[in-house]
């Protein structure tokens, strides 16, 4: 994965730091940090570059740097701004069961990107869903792993099964992030991972950079089983959404495959998250009940605005992405 271009001040000297190794090269001050747009391309794309030292790393970048203090020192920075953004922006209830069953009775994503998809989509638009998509699913349940060792019992064991169907139950070919690159190349487009990093947008990147905040922060379990409740509990219908809607337009077997596959695993998925890992936590440690319902109520309010980002594009005629895809 290379280092992508920047998008502000901050970005630009963390990409220039990180082309050097730790201690010969200035890292972006973090007065920078508090004053960038917390949901703004700069902020994003530095808090993504932080984390992906965590993930796969970057071409030529020094592999010190993952754990370099005065880095994560900046990351933290970032984090604190993102962080309280989203606490002063997304209203909150802190019970965890009535968070869940509005999830779950909500029709899935009605009038939102499934529903368009599946309904007038064209292949450009699935696609560019997919080039998106990519910045997560080219990654998918990585970040999720990082709670399994701050749960005990059930909670543990039934964040451990889902992740084992993430990955394939044993099986390389069966790995999620497989059967995604297997995706983009039915729609023809690029499976190298981190590929479409230039070309996401901020709101995309903020909904993968809340998975990694939450995942490394022992103090976040709470919103992470909160956050992963929700993707599990409304995947399974979004998904039939976009496996009909890449049937519709003509996409491979595989394209397909992907989110056909996710119908049936995410519906089983749905019962061990909600009574294993939810209640199984909230047994254990019932303090955490108004962390989880904050991870199920952030999560939807940064889906909420990718979907907004992308529907407005589309019904404008335009690309969602910031460099758009080439050829048919």
């Amino acid at each position: 994965m290379k280092l992508p271009e920047s998008r502000g001040e901050v970005s630009a000297a963390l990409i220039e730091a990180l082309a050097r190794d730790p201690g010969r090269s200035r890292l972006p001050d973090t007065a920078l940090a508090v004053g960038a747009d917390p949901y703004g391309d700069d902020l994003q794309l530095a808090l993504y570059l932080c984390y992906e030292l965590h993930y796969r790393g970057f071409d030529g970048v020094a592999g010190a740097w993952e754990w370099d203090p005065e880095l994560l020192g900046v990351r933290a920075a970032l984090e604190r701004v993102f962080l309280a953004a989203l606490r002063a922006d997304v209203p909150v209830t802190e019970d965890v069961g009535t968070a869940l069953e509005e999830a779950v009775l909500a029709p899935a994503e009605a009038g939102g990107v499934s529903s368009f998809l599946r309904d007038e989509g064209e292949l450009w638009h699935l696609r560019e869903y997919a080039a998106h998509r990519s910045l997560y699913h080219l990654k998918e349940a990585d970040p999720h792993v990082w709670v399994i060792p701050r749960l005990t019992g059930r909670a543990k064991a039934g964040m451990a099964a889902v992740e084992y169907d993430e990955f394939g139950a044993g099986r390389a070919e069966r790995v999620h992030s497989k059967l995604f690159a297997d995706l983009m190349a039915d729609l023809r487009l690029d499976p190298t991972y981190g590929r479409y990093l230039d070309a996401g947008s901020r709101q995309m990147l903020a909904t993968v950079n809340l998975m990694s905040l939450l995942g490394l922060h022992r103090s976040h379990r709470g919103a992470l089983v909160g956050h992963f409740a929700l993707v599990e509990i409304t995947s399974s219908p979004g998904s039939r959404l976009l496996a009909e809607a890449l049937e519709r337009v003509g996409a491979g077997p595989a394209a397909v495959h992907f989110y056909a596959e996710h119908v049936e695993a995410d519906a089983v998925h749905e019962q061990l998250v909600r009574h294993e890992v939810v209640a199984g936590l909230l047994h254990e440690e019932p303090h955490l009940a108004p962390d989880v319902a904050f991870g199920i109520a952030v999560t939807d309010w940064l889906e909420n605005r990718l979907g907004e980002q992308l529907l407005s594009a589309w019904q404008d005629g335009e690309s969602s992405l910031r460099v758009p895809l080439r050829g048919a």
